[in-house]
C-alpha cells in the first residue's frame, strides 16, 4: 500500500533529535546510535493513557481531506486505518494490539479466517449472523461480492489490485456497473462467499483484511460519489461531510459489539477537522487545551516540532513513534527520457544524498537510510545493501555514469506531497551536485495519489513510499515492479512505470512457490537484482511520529497500519472534558 520539513534545520534541532547519537536508529533495538537511547522510541509497544471511558467527542486534526473513503478505492494510509476501523468491516481484520500481537489475523464479518480447498485455489468464508448496516438491514455475502467487483470499475480508481491479480477469469473485467458479474466469486446463499483463484494463495486470509473485502450493497451504489457517503457496516456512520473542511461520525446504533471482537467504539463521536497547517496541528496538541486535549493528529508531527517534544518528558509521554515498516523511494519515470536509460537510473543511485533527506525528515531519531527496496520486516529484520553506496552518495561516480550516458546536464520534474517539501529540497540539492536540475511541484496531500497515478500528469520523478499490506514479499515487489499492474488512471505502486520481462517472469515463478520460506528468500534475491536495474531509488525508512492530547486514552501505533493510531480502540480518559 502507498503511505502517505524543512532541509535547513538548525544544528541544535538535529542534536535535539539524536540527543548525541552518532548513527542511524535500529528500529528493532530502539537505538539512536551506539549505546544511545532513541528518545522517539520511548513509547514503543506501549498503550498511552490507560483504558478509555465510553463517551465524548474525539477530535482528529488533519492537514488534508481523505484520498478515498469508498472501500473499493481506499489503499493509502492513514485512510485505510480510518475506514476499516470506523466505517466498514472486512471479512478478516487484524487484532487491536501494539507490537507483534497486532499482526495476528482475526475474523471480522466472517466466522473464521476462511477455508481453503482445491490446493489453495478456492477460499470459502461464512458470514456471522446478526451483522447489520446503519439502517438495520442485514449484511449479505452478495454485498461483499459486489464491492470486490466494483474494484475493477475503470472510474473507481486507486484501490487494491489483489482481486485483479488473484481471481480466476478476471482478465478484461470492467466491474458491475454495466450489469456484468464475476463468475469466480460465488454466493450460494446470503452468508457464504467463495473465491476461485487463478493460482494457490496460502495467505488469502490476510488479503481479506483489505477494504476491497468490505460490503457495499448494490442499492447504495453512487459511482464516484460513494466516496462522500459510504454506507456504514462499522461502529460509526457519517453524520456530515464538508469536503476539505470537516467530517463528523456518530454511532451506528445497529452495530453490535457482540459480533465484533476488535472495535471498542469508545467515543460517541469523531470529528475530523481538515485543512490545518502541520505545525499548527503540532502546537495545538502540544498545548492540549480545550477540545485539543481530546485530539489526535492524523499526519506526522513536523520535524521542526521535535525540540518542543523530545526533551520534555511530559510531552514526550504523549508521542507515538512506531516504525512504519515502509520504504520511502524516489520513483524514476522509466517510460520516457531521461530515465528510460538504465545508465542514467544507475547514476541516480549514487547521486542522491540520503543523509540529507534523513536530516530533512527529522534526523536519525525518526529515520534511517534505506539501502534496499524491501523493508526490514520482509528481509529478516535488516535491509540488504547490494550497491554499498555511502549514505551521502557518491557524486563522482554519478557524474562518471552520466557522462558515459551522454547526459551530463539534465532538468527533471519532481512531484511531492506538500508535507514532504523539505525532503524534496534535500533531493534537489543532492542532485544539483551532479548537474541534475530538479523542478519541484508540491501537490495537495488529498489529491497527490490521483495526480501521480494518472499517466497523463505523472512527473519525471515521484517521492513516496510503499508498505506491505501484510508480512509477505508478495504484497510488495509485484505491486511496485510488475509492469502488468500499470494503469492509465489510478496507477498505484509502480510509479516508475517499470516494465521488465525478466522481472515479470521471476515474480510469477516466486508466486507459484508452495514453500513460504523459499519464496521469502527469492523475494530478497529479486530485490538485489532490481537494485542493479534501478527503477527507483530507496531513500529512507521512517518512524511514524504522532502526538495525542492529554485527555486521550488507549492510543498506540498499530503495526499493520504503518504505525498509525488504531482507531478501533482509541478514546478519552474523561469524556466530560471533551468538546463538540
Amino acid at each position: 500500500m502507498t503511505k502517505r520539513t524543512q532541509l535547513a534545520l538548525a544544528t541544535a534541532l538535529v542534536a535535539a533529535l539524536a540527543l548525541g547519537a552518532s548513527g542511524c536508529s535500529d528500529p528493532k533495538k530502539g537505538s539512536a546510535g551506539a549505546g544511545a537511547s532513541n528518545p522517539a522510541a520511548a513509547n514503543d509497544g506501549k498503550i498511552l493513557g490507560g483504558t478509555p471511558v465510553k463517551g465524548g467527542t474525539l477530535t482528529i486534526l488533519s492537514n488534508q481531506d481523505f484520498a478515498h473513503l469508498d472501500p473499493a478505492r481506499n489503499w493509502v494510509m492513514p485512510t485505510m486505518d480510518f475506514g476499516t476501523r470506523l466505517l466498514y468491516r472486512t471479512l478478516v481484520t487484524f487484532k487491536a494490539e501494539p507490537g507483534k500481537g497486532g499482526s495476528e489475523l482475526v475474523p471480522d464479518l466472517a466466522t473464521d479466517l476462511g477455508t481453503p480447498s482445491n490446493g489453495g485455489r478456492t477460499w470459502t468464508f461464512t458470514l456471522k449472523e446478526g451483522v447489520k448496516y446503519e439502517d438495520g438491514s442485514p449484511i449479505k455475502a452478495q454485498d461483499i461480492k459486489y464491492n470486490v467487483e466494483r474494484s475493477f470499475a475503470p472510474d473507481l480508481t486507486g484501490g487494491p489490485d489483489y482481486a485483479a491479480q488473484y481471481l480466476a477469469g478476471a482478465e478484461g473485467y470492467k466491474g458491475p456497473l454495466q450489469g456484468k458479474h464475476l463468475d469466480s466469486v460465488k454466493t450460494p446463499d446470503d452468508r457464504t462467499i467463495v473465491f476461485e483463484l487463478k493460482r494457490p494463495v496460502a495467505e488469502f486470509s490476510a488479503t481479506a483484511t483489505l477494504p476491497t473485502f468490505a460490503p457495499v450493497p448494490q442499492s447504495q451504489e453512487k459511482g464516484t460519489q460513494y466516496d462522500s457517503r459510504p454506507f456504514s457496516s462499522g461502529p460509526y456512520k457519517i453524520e456530515s461531510y464538508d469536503r476539505d473542511k470537516k467530517l463528523v461520525l456518530v454511532r451506528n446504533e445497529h452495530w453490535d459489539v457482540k459480533t465484533d471482537t476488535v472495535r471498542k467504539a469508545y467515543p460517541d463521536k469523531f470529528v475530523v477537522v481538515m485543512g490545518l497547517k502541520g505545525g499548527q496541528i503540532d502546537d495545538r496538541i502540544i498545548a492540549g487545551e480545550g477540545a485539543d486535549a481530546s485530539a489526535v493528529q492524523y499526519v506526522d508531527m513536523r520535524p521542526e516540532s521535535a525540540p518542543k517534544v523530545l526533551p520534555k518528558p511530559e510531552i514526550k509521554a504523549r508521542l507515538i513513534a512506531e516504525t512504519k515498516g515502509c520504504t520511502e523511494m524516489l520513483f524514476l519515470n522509466n517510460s520516457r527520457a531521461p530515465f528510460d536509460d538504465p545508465k542514467v537510473r544507475e547514476a541516480m543511485q549514487y547521486a542522491v544524498d540520503k543523509e540529507a533527506v534523513v536530516t530533512a525528515g527529522g534526523g536519525p531519531a525518526l529515520n534511517e537510510v534505506a539501502t534496499a527496496y524491501l523493508p526490514p520486516a520482509l528481509s529478516g529484520g535488516k535491509q540488504a545493501d547490494t550497491l554499498k553506496i555511502a549514505p551521502a552518495g557518491d557524486p563522482a561516480k554519478a557524474k562518471e555514469l552520466l557522462k558515459a550516458a551522454g547526459k551530463e546536464k539534465l532538468k527533471v520534474s519532481l512531484a511531492v506531497s506538500s508535507g514532504d517539501k523539505g525532503q524534496a529540497e534535500a533531493i534537489q540539492q543532492g542532485l544539483a551536485r551532479v548537474g541534475v536540475e530538479v523542478v519541484i511541484d508540491t501537490v495537495d496531500p488529498g489529491a497527490y495519489y490521483d495526480v501521480i497515478g494518472d499517466l497523463s500528469t505523472t512527473p519525471d520523478m515521484t517521492y513516496t513510499g510503499w508498505c506491505p499490506d501484510y508480512p509477505s514479499g508478495s504484497t510488495w515487489i509485484p505491486f511496485v515492479f510488475d509492469g502488468r499492474t500499470i494503469k492509465d488512471k489510478g496507477n498505484q505502486g509502480n510509479y516508475s512505470q517499470f516494465r521488465d520481462e525478466a522481472t515479470i517472469k521471476r515474480i510469477d515463478e516466486i508466486n507459484n512457490m508452495a514453500d513460504a520460506k523459499q519464496a521469502n528468500q527469492a523475494w530478497i534475491e529479486l530485490d538485489a537484482e532490481l537494485m542493479k536495474k534501478s527503477p527507483s531509488i530507496p531513500v529512507m525508512l521512517e518512524r511514524k511520529p504522532l502526538l495525542v492530547g492529554p485527555n486521550i486514552a488507549g492510543a498506540f501505533g498499530h503495526p499493520a497500519w504503518t504505525g498509525e493510531i488504531d482507531y478501533a480502540t482509541v478514546g478519552l480518559k474523561d469524556p466530560s472534558k471533551s468538546q463538540g
